[in-house]
């Protein structure tokens, strides 16, 4: 059966598989990054971890992969196909699809960012499939987004489209790791609502779910920081549907994993702020922490297909 491989790389595991070239999953396996050795260990994990699945897609299907795709975080060069800064990874300038490349036999291998690349696969096969125009959005330990048009992901003119969680919504709030005060990342990311709650009650290693838990069982201080950050990231939110006009809102991430704990609340913040916009429909992101890898999976796929029409 002709398949190709798919990788997602997060800074402490991976998740991967193989995928039909109709887009159908065929087979799926984790591993563990092993950060902990160093930013070279991550790469040879990687490279090991794609080796393992070309092997198990000839001895399953028959016939080696014909691709890959690979999803990874930070800053990439699509073009050149370079991981150019990772903090997740410690990786700087890492020429990851080459190194895939010749581990694998010299078959074609597509890098991707790993929100556009989720957002890919929640375009086509998950919660925005058929809405045309969408904004995806990865509420994690930072906050990012993909803009979603037609079946594909805009990009931007240098790559970089979708920096949500640098929309300033607060001027003078908190610190942003980007050099910047009151950035929706500072404010309602899973590190900020963590941070926020360890600090207004849940204690010392207090994080993000914890609060969630909190808020379902109506903790007012909970409640405070939950509502504080809901409402930054409706504005945020507000702002980016003003410019995008989207059909669809979908809400993926860490985050996202709280349901309507945090949906209900923000699909209400939203509603109120609206005044001449259309509002869109928020859904819930489809895929899971699936997603990363099957949007690498779609990116695999594409190589083949230019290559038939070539």
């Amino acid at each position: 059966m002709r398949h190709v491989i798919a990788l997602d790389v997060g800074g402490t595991g991976m998740k991967a598989g193989l995928v039909g070239l109709d887009g159908v999953p065929l087979y799926e396996a984790r591993r563990a990054t092993g950060r902990e050795r160093g930013p070279d260990a991550v790469v040879e994990s990687v490279l090991g971890f794609a080796q393992e699945l070309l092997a198990h897609g000839r001895t399953h299907f028959g016939r080696a992969a014909e691709a890959a795709g690979a999803a990874v975080p930070g800053v990439v060069d699509t073009d050149r196909g370079v991981a150019v800064r990772s903090a997740d990874l410690g990786w700087r300038n890492v020429p990851l699809r080459g190194l895939l490349s010749r581990r694998l036999g010299r078959i074609p291998v597509a890098l991707g960012q790993d929100v556009p690349t989720g957002g890919l696969a929640e375009g086509r096969v998950g919660a925005a499939r058929g809405t045309g125009r969408f904004l995806y959005v990865s509420l994690g330990t930072g906050i990012a987004g993909a803009i979603g048009i037609d079946g594909g992901i805009e990009p931007g003119a240098h790559g970089r489209a979708g920096g949500l969680g640098h929309i300033v919504v607060r001027p003078d709030g908190p610190a942003c790791g980007c050099g910047g005060r009151g950035c929706l990342e500072a404010l309602a990311s899973v590190t900020a609502i963590g941070r926020a709650w360890a600090t207004a009650g849940g204690g010392p290693g207090a994080d993000a779910a914890d609060c969630a838990r909190a808020v379902e069982a109506g903790d007012e201080a909970a409640r405070a920081v939950w509502r504080a950050a809901v409402d930054a990231l409706a504005d945020g939110l507000v702002t980016a549907l003003t410019v995008l006009n989207p059909r669809a809102l979908v809400i993926g991430g860490r985050l996202a994993g709280t349901g309507d704990t945090l949906l209900t609340p923000l699909r209400e913040a939203v509603a109120e702020r609206v005044t001449f916009q259309q509002l869109p429909a928020i859904l819930p992101a489809a895929l899971g922490d699936a997603a990363g890898w099957r949007g690498a999976g779609l990116l695999a796929g594409e190589l083949l297909t230019r290559r038939q029409a070539v």
